[in-house]
Order: structure tokens, then sequence, then C-alpha cells
């Protein structure tokens, strides 16, 4: 028979948790709640963590995510609930898979482009540009044809052997399909950051997180950009988007923008920085926030892109 006094913690656990999932579900506002599932609340998946950041979704529906400062790639999935996938990971930042089931990482500890595949081995794909050392690839997106953009701010890291940039202009760089090497598709950015763009391959949008605000381009037939301008007057760390084509944009909780630019949906988060999200789980309708110790989901009426449901 349980105690009284356990009885009473649990009760007060019970309370507890009604109490938060009360606290979140208020905490979504705009002209467009109906994104959300009604009644859906924030929920912690865990709360175990240093600073998590690129959350990615396989083809299953699984997301991956990182614990940037203890080098670990984590994987969520409905089966198995989250587990350490890879450790050392060489303190990999944005995260994207490919096509074929590979992983890109920002590997942020060598200032370089990783891919990892199925079984866990390295290829690097990118390590230099012109002879001198990359700030720190950040970010990344794959277009439909399998090229490669990314962006590359300069944040200052304690494990790093130099201090210096090499590469002085922080830019965003486009590899094309089967190349050796990137180009500059954009060197006019304070600090680039997150970056995502349409499943049709036909727009970009960029954040520059020091300059508060993401432009949006057009993609041209060979990726480079093309009539950049302003979306949205705001930085944002990651991004995503949902079939409906809006923006989700990072930082002070999550701000949801329509495709014309304009705000409709905020979702607060009880973090002092939200780093990044993605849409993943069954139908890729669930929404994944990676937010300084924490990974929270939110049920959304919208799904995500990334596989074309």
């Amino acid at each position: 028979m349980m105690n009284i006094g356990l009885k009473l913690k649990l009760l007060y656990l019970v309370l507890g948790i009604q109490a938060a999932s009360q606290m979140f579900a208020q905490d979504i506002t705009g002209t467009a709640t109906n994104l959300v599932v009604q009644g859906a609340a924030l929920t912690p998946a865990s709360q175990e963590y240093t600073f998590t950041e690129g959350p990615a979704v396989d083809l299953k529906g699984n997301v991956y995510f990182t614990d940037q400062p203890n080098d670990r790639i984590l994987k969520w999935s409905k089966k198995h609930g989250l587990e350490v996938w890879m450790q050392p990971s060489g303190r990999a930042n944005g995260l994207y898979f490919d096509d074929q089931g590979n992983l890109l990482a920002c590997a942020d500890e060598h200032n370089q482009l990783w891919k990892i595949g199925l079984d866990k081995q390295v290829t690097v794909l990118i390590d230099h540009f012109d002879g001198k050392l990359l700030n720190g690839p950040n970010d990344l997106w794959i277009d439909p044809s399998g090229g490669i953009y990314f962006t590359d701010p300069f944040y200052q890291r304690d494990y790093w052997d130099h201090s210096e940039q090499e590469i002085e202009q922080e830019c965003v760089y486009y590899l094309p399909p089967g190349a050796g090497h990137p180009r500059v598709v954009d060197a006019d950015y304070q600090r680039p950051n997150g970056i995502i763009g349409t499943p049709d391959g036909k727009k970009l949008y960029v954040a520059d997180i020091q300059g508060s605000k993401i432009n949006v381009y057009d993609i041209a037939p060979n990726g480079d950009l093309q009539n950049r301008r302003l979306f949205a007057p705001m930085g944002s760390d990651g991004m995503t988007l949902d079939n409906q084509g809006n923006v989700y944009l990072t930082g002070d909780g999550v701000t949801v923008v329509n495709p014309s630019g304009e705000k409709i949906l905020h979702i607060q988060v009880p973090e002092q920085w939200t780093a990044n999200v993605t849409f993943g789980g069954k139908k890729e309708k669930t929404l994944f926030i990676t937010a300084m110790k924490s990974l929270y989901t939110l049920e959304m009426n919208v799904h995500g892109v990334r596989w074309n449901h």
C-alpha cells in the first residue's frame, strides 16, 4: 500500500505538471493560434543538457539535435525516446539530412562541414575556403538538387587553438552538388546564422542575427541568390518552415511569420534563449524546440515540409 507521504508527493508532482502545462499553453499568443492543436501545451522532453542546437528530422520522423558543449549528437524517436547517437561529434552545431540518409553537420570544433553516414563514419566535405580556415559553419540547408547552403559566422570558441579570423567577412556559401569547393553567394552580412529554403528550391531565407533582420532571396537555377529583400525586421538563431509557408524564427521563444513577413504567432519558451526548431514525429506534426538546457515539443495542426508528406 502506498503511504500518505508518497501519495502527497505524487499529487504535488501531478499538480505541478498541470500548472506548468497551463502556463505554457497560455504563452501561445497571436492571430494564428489555430496552427497549434487546441489545448496542446509546450512539453519538456528532457532538461538535462548544457546548450541544445541544430535539430534535424530524418525520413522516419526521428529528430537529431546537438548538446554542443558536451560534444554529442542526440536522437529522439517515438520508439526509444532520447538517446546519445554520437559522441564525440566535432562539437556539431547545425544539422540537416540529405536524401541518402546522411546527416550533415556543422562541425564547429574543426571549422568544417561534415557528412556523417548511417555507420557514423565521417567525411569532411569542406574545411577551407581559398586556403583559409572557415570562421565556423553554423547552420545549413540542402536544396532539392543536393546543393548545400551554409552560414559561416565567427563566434570565438574557448576550445579553438586560434583566436583570429582567417576570413574577414562572415558569408553565406553554396556548395553545388558534387563540387569540392563552395562559393560565396552573399558576403553582405554582419553575422549570418539561421538558414532555411522552401521545398521547391525557389526561395532561401537567411538570418542576420547581429543585423536583426531576415533576408529572403530567389534561387537561380545555378544556385546563385537573386533579388535579395528584407523579409522580417528581426534576427533568428535557427529557422524552419511549415506546409503553409510560415517561417518559424528563434531567439526569444519561437516567433512565426507568415509568407508576407507578418508576425502571426509567438510561442513563449521558459528558457533564456531558444536556439533552433524543426518539425518531426509522426507526419512531422510535432514542433521540436531546442532551448538552452532543454528539448521541448508542441503538437501542431500544420506539419513540416522536409520529406513532402
